[in-house]
């Protein structure tokens, strides 16, 4: 849901580059050996037969039409689907169900799909790359919503929408017939361990929009942005040589990330430790413990900022 247009916070907005994109499909390895002797075909065929069957997949794309596809085959990122003119590949992520949280469940997941019919649209057209994406999760909206809902936004404004799916890479959001990404980036201020931290799938929450690209159907989101960014003005409250309470917030082999304040983290570097005799950091630190650490160097330009639990160093 379309609520209001925002001002851009606390700082400017930045359009995601190509190389941020490419995290949307990052988990969908379309060009992987095929998983079955059905899918060889699909496959081998980078390209449609004639230009006129790339302006007919253009079309459908722009008019934002469902349309049926076979199930023809499958690899571990998705379903390759087919109809009497058109082929191309539908992500894991944007199949209706998607029930297999472990990934060694999904291959009989997907060759249970093999051979029967989905309705889906193309929500990625590249003649130039030679690549169809579709969507069954898209083929739940109206013919002709995203073209609505892509003229109702626009870079700053805030929206509402559902979390459909939480992979590694962000988190996707259902903004009415369109999902738009998360990026893992754009989720916290501070370190995010993995998006299921942040947001789950049934939630509905406030984002806004970052970068719109109607040619390939995507919306760049981020909810870090709802807050101000506390890097910002770090150095009004805080200053090296600070002593300060601060909360672990993980353990790793070379020292402990503590939290002063939500957004703002800092490493505690294993030479900054002073540790008994025999003892190891995992032993002696857990997450969610409080502990004590004094300010060694703060830089907000970098967003990195270094402690000691050497108090009196």
């Amino acid at each position: 849901m379309v609520t209001t247009l925002s001002p851009l916070l606390d700082e400017t907005l930045t359009s995601p580059d190509e190389g941020w994109w490419q995290s949307i499909l990052a988990d969908e390895s379309r060009f992987l050996a095929p998983s079955t002797p059905e899918a060889a075909p699909a496959l081998a065929q980078e390209r449609l037969q004639s230009p006129a069957d790339w302006e007919y997949a253009l079309r459908l794309f722009r008019q934002d039409q469902i349309l049926s596809l076979k199930a023809v085959g499958y690899n571990r990122g998705g379903l390759l689907v087919e109809n009497e003119r058109l082929h191309g590949f539908v992500p894991y992520s944007h199949l209706t169900e998607m029930t297999c949280e472990v990934e060694a469940e999904r291959e009989s997941f997907l060759a249970r799909y093999v051979g029967q019919e989905l309705k889906a649209k193309i929500i990625e057209c590249a003649p130039q790359e030679g690549r169809v994406v579709f969507s069954e999760r898209a083929a739940r909206a109206d013919a002709g919503r995203r073209t609505e809902l892509f003229n109702s936004l626009q870079p700053g404004q805030l929206v509402s929408g559902l979390v459909t799916n939480v992979t590694d890479f962000g988190v996707f959001i259902d903004l009415g017939g369109v999902e738009g990404l998360i990026h893992i980036s754009e989720l916290s201020w501070g370190r995010v361990l993995h998006p299921s931290h942040i947001l789950q799938v049934g939630q509905t929450t406030r984002v806004q929009v970052l970068e719109l690209l109607p040619e390939r159907c995507r919306i760049a989101l981020s909810l870090k942005r709802l807050q101000p960014n506390p890097w910002l003005t770090a150095p009004q409250r805080y200053s090296v040589g600070d002593v300060l309470p601060a909360t672990v917030t993980s353990v790793v082999s070379f020292g402990v990330f503590a939290r002063l304040e939500d957004g703002l983290e800092g490493l505690v570097h294993a030479s900054e430790i002073d540790l008994p005799a025999g003892a190891t950091i995992r032993e002696r630190f857990s997450s969610d413990q409080r502990i004590s650490v004094r300010v060694l160097h703060l830089d907000p330009a970098q967003q990195r900022l270094g402690l000691s639990l050497k108090l009196n160093s």
